[in-house]
């Protein structure tokens, strides 16, 4: 992986001198503007508008500087970026970069019509935040895409979609300008007569059902979306319709249909939701180490003891091997290889797993301190879990992970 100019033999682990910058421009911002605010908004449950127009008037929360750490040459931007974020608070991140996975599913499935619509409708600009959600869980059907039953039946003679279902766990979900919403066009084909549909701002039948109380990340929005007779254009099937009668007919023949609208997205996000675990455990580990060279107990600091030097040192070799995992996934996609070995599943299943682990040594290590709401520890321990659970469970990643590694259809 070659991210730096002046790579010793033609490879280095080094970012860059623009990646370099633009993590510590990212760095600055967590510290001084998400990190000191986490408390709050986590006690608050609600998106930290405030915080958003922040970013967005320096640039941060923009399209702008989304797309171009998505399209930078080394894969690294958008894990780089991520990392730093989470590193200062899950929530307030995860309501910074929610807009993203809407971005991925139209800008991986898309038309470039479609790309150059609704992507600067999903991040708007200072003065004008806007958000977008991509919804494709349902009450019935989480980890099992396959059992999606919201529908989308098109009518030819007006050229329009007409959407019913309910989805479920939607971050920015009822708030969102622009909704991305994977519905069945052809239920008879299971997860292959899938496709996903552009929802623009204001269109009538769409609405904000159940808003989910969480155990953490709770600055971010997370709600039911219901879809009560939504009807939207043709030109708003993500993709186009010649290519989705092509993939239909394709499946109906007994070809194959090619990935899945929604399993497309996720695969293409993994390594960017390792990078926030990533994140999530470096903050852990970097607070238990003060705290374990300030605190003084029998007359000496506490990190003296093994008990606890141990463990910060297991803490510590845990989330470097989470990142350098992340970071060869994130580089393999970027340069087009095919993650064959399942590289992008495996860097979230170690970097979700790794995050729990050392916040709870973290708390560990704080004693009685940790278990309080007056330290981030244990915040940041109930915000590590939703990183084994959304966009793949680590038991669908270890699924993903056993059928590269034996080549058997393990279920």
């Amino acid at each position: 992986m070659t991210t730096g100019p002046d790579a010793a033999g033609g490879f280095s682990l080094e970012p860059g001198p623009d990646l370099r910058e633009m993590r510590d421009w990212v760095h600055r911002f967590a510290a001084d503007a998400i990190r000191p605010a986490g408390a709050e908004w986590d006690e608050r449950e609600e998106t930290p508008w405030p915080i958003l127009e922040d970013a967005a008037k320096i640039g941060l929360y923009s399209l702008d500087f989304f797309s171009s750490q998505w399209l930078e040459p080394s894969g690294l931007g958008i894990p780089i970026a991520f990392e730093e974020l989470f590193w200062g608070d899950a929530g307030i991140a995860l309501s910074l970069v929610g807009s993203t996975l809407a971005a991925v599913a139209v800008a991986s499935n898309g038309t470039p019509e479609q790309i150059g619509e609704w992507l600067p409708e999903m991040f708007g600009g200072p003065g004008d935040v806007k958000l977008g959600a991509f919804c494709a869980s349902e009450p019935e059907a989480g980890s099992d895409v396959g059992a999606i039953r919201t529908r989308a039946e098109y009518r030819e003679a007006s050229d329009e979609w007409i959407l019913n279902g309910t989805k479920s766990w939607a971050t920015n979900g009822g708030i969102a300008d622009v909704h991305v919403v994977v519905a069945s066009v052809d239920p008879s084909l299971g997860a292959r007569g899938q496709a996903s549909f552009v929802i623009p701002p204001g269109t009538p039948g769409l609405s904000q059902g159940q808003k989910f109380r969480k155990h953490g990340v709770r600055a971010s929005h997370t709600a039911e979306v219901v879809l009560d007779g939504v009807r939207v254009p043709g030109r708003c099937l993500v993709g186009g319709q010649e290519r989705l009668e092509a993939t239909l007919g394709r499946v109906r023949s007994g070809g194959r249909s090619g990935e899945q609208a929604a399993m497309k997205t996720f695969e293409a996000s993994r390594p960017s939701v390792a990078a926030m675990a990533v994140g999530v455990g470096r903050a852990a580990v970097e607070f238990a180490r003060d705290y374990a060279t300030q605190r003084v107990a029998f007359g000496r600091p506490i990190g003296q003891n093994q008990a606890i030097g141990f463990m910060l040192a297991d803490m510590q070799a845990a989330v470097d091997a989470a990142r350098l995992l992340t970071w060869r996934a994130a580089w393999m996609a970027r340069q087009g290889m095919a993650l064959e070995g399942a590289e992008g599943s495996m860097s979230k299943l170690v970097a979700s797993e790794t995050a729990v682990r050392v916040t709870e040594q973290a708390i560990q290590i704080l004693g009685g301190n940790g278990y309080t709401r007056d330290f981030p520890v244990e915040r940041w321990h109930r915000d590590a879990k939703i990183f084994t659970i959304f966009e793949g469970t680590s038991e669908i990643q270890r699924m993903i992970i056993g059928r590269a590694v034996t080549g058997l259809d393990v279920r």
